[in-house]
C-alpha cells in the first residue's frame, strides 16, 4: 500500500502515513522510499546526509526546539520506532505565511507515521512513553556553529505540551525566545 501524504497547517510540513506489510512472520515497513509519490513530493530532490537515532528514557522529557541556521539549513524526516512522542514543528522562516506557527503530531509505531520538517523550521518533541526512540533522516550535514532554535516555553508560540515539561538540557533551556531571533 503506498504512503499517504497529509498536509498540515504549516507550509512544507507534512505527515506521512505508511502501512506495513504483515504476515505470520511479522511485518516489513518501507520507512522511506523516494520513488513513492508521497515521499517524492515531501522530500523532493534533497540528499540524505545523515541518519540519527534518539532514545529518551523519561516521559515528559522535551528535546528542542532545534534547527540549523541558514546557509546550513536542513530538512528532517522523523519517525518513532519505539514508544510515543508528541512531535512539534515551528515555522521560523521570516518570509513564510505561517511564520511563528507550530504544528504537532503524535508519532508512534502503531500510528506508522512520520513528520517532515522543512528547512527553516525548528523541531522538538515531548516523550509520552518512557524509552521512546526516534529515527531521523537529515538533508544536511551537522554544523555545530549553525545550531540554533527557540525555547520550548516561548510565550509567543504558546505550545500546549501534553505533559508537564521535564528533563530539558541546559542548552535547550538557554535557547532564545522568538522575539530575540534575527
Amino acid at each position: 500500500m503506498p504512503a499517504e501524504l497529509r498536509r498540515t497547517p504549516i507550509c512544507g510540513v507534512f505527515e506521512l502515513q505508511t502501512q506495513p506489510f504483515a504476515d505470520h512472520r511479522g511485518a516489513f515497513l518501507n520507512a522511506f522510499r523516494i520513488q513513492e509519490p508521497a515521499f517524492a513530493e515531501a522530500w523532493g530532490e534533497r540528499p540524505i546526509a545523515q541518519v540519527n537515532l534518539s532514545r529518551t528514557e523519561a516521559a515528559g522529557a522535551i528535546r528542542g526546539l532545534h534547527l540549523q541556521a541558514y546557509p546550513h539549513s536542513e530538512a528532517k524526516l522523523v519517525r518513532c520506532l519505539h514508544g510515543r512522542v508528541w512531535d512539534v514543528a515551528v515555522d521560523l522562516r521570516p518570509e513564510s505565511s505561517t511564520y511563528g506557527r507550530w504544528h504537532a503530531v503524535e508519532l508512534s509505531p502503531a500510528a506508522v507515521n512520520a513528520l517532515l520538517i522543512p528547512e527553516g523550521c525548528a523541531h522538538g518533541f515531548q516523550v509520552l512513553e518512557p524509552g521512546s526512540e526516534l529515527l531521523y533522516l537529515h538533508s544536511g550535514a551537522w554544523v555545530p556553529e549553525a545550531e540554533t532554535g527557540v525555547r520550548f516555553n516561548d510565550p509567543k508560540l504558546a505550545i500546549a505540551w501534553p505533559l508537564p515539561p521535564t528533563g530539558l538540557s541546559e542548552r535547550d533551556l538557554a535557547l532564545p525566545l522568538l522575539q530575540s531571533l534575527p
